[in-house]
């Protein structure tokens, strides 16, 4: 190899350079921006209903937590969920009426979760999910079933360019 060969040729990338990241690609550790405030990611559930599958990323800035979701359907999708105490049943009910408003019940299954970092004790289980919204299309709620527990989560939509994502090391 000549002198000039060895100037111009490309460098090969490192074992550790950071790949950008997306929504669908987020990792714990990850630091996501959202309405001018840096969350780290601390927690991630893949979440696979036969072939489908979607994300939810556990936000936490301090002592506040946030729920980023993001899933590819016909187009990305993703919301911003904030859990809240709502009863919830199974089976789950055609409509649910939370804080004066109506949502009615637009998807329902069983989905079998990967759990990594603060949600790593539920690696391996299966939910029973529920996903309602309202009548204007602006808010949803989530709601899974967590072995004897509900968790029902109010979240809105959000676009791709409403966030940030800084890889972690």
């Amino acid at each position: 190899m000549g002198l000039f060969s060895k100037l111009f040729q490309k460098s090969k990338p490192k074992e550790n350079d950071v790949k950008a990241r997306t929504p669908l690609t987020i990792q714990v550790g990850d630091i996501v921006t959202y309405d001018l405030m840096d969350y780290e990611v601390v927690g991630k559930i893949t979440y696979k209903d036969g072939s489908y599958k979607w994300y939810a990323y556990q936000l936490l800035e301090g002592r506040n937590a946030i729920w980023l979701s993001a899933e590819m359907d016909d187009e990305l999708e993703l919301g911003i969920y904030k859990t809240v105490s709502l009863s919830v049943e199974e089976p789950f009910p055609q409509k649910l009426e939370f804080e004066g408003q109506t949502y009615h019940l637009e998807e329902e299954g069983k989905a079998n979760v990967r759990g990594e970092g603060r949600s790593e004790n539920i690696d391996g289980r299966v939910t029973h999910y529920g996903d309602y919204s309202s009548a204007d299309g602006e808010q949803f709620l989530s709601v899974e079933t967590w072995g004897t527990g509900t968790e029902v989560s109010l979240g809105t939509s959000v676009e791709e360019y409403e966030i940030k994502i800084l890889a972690g090391s």
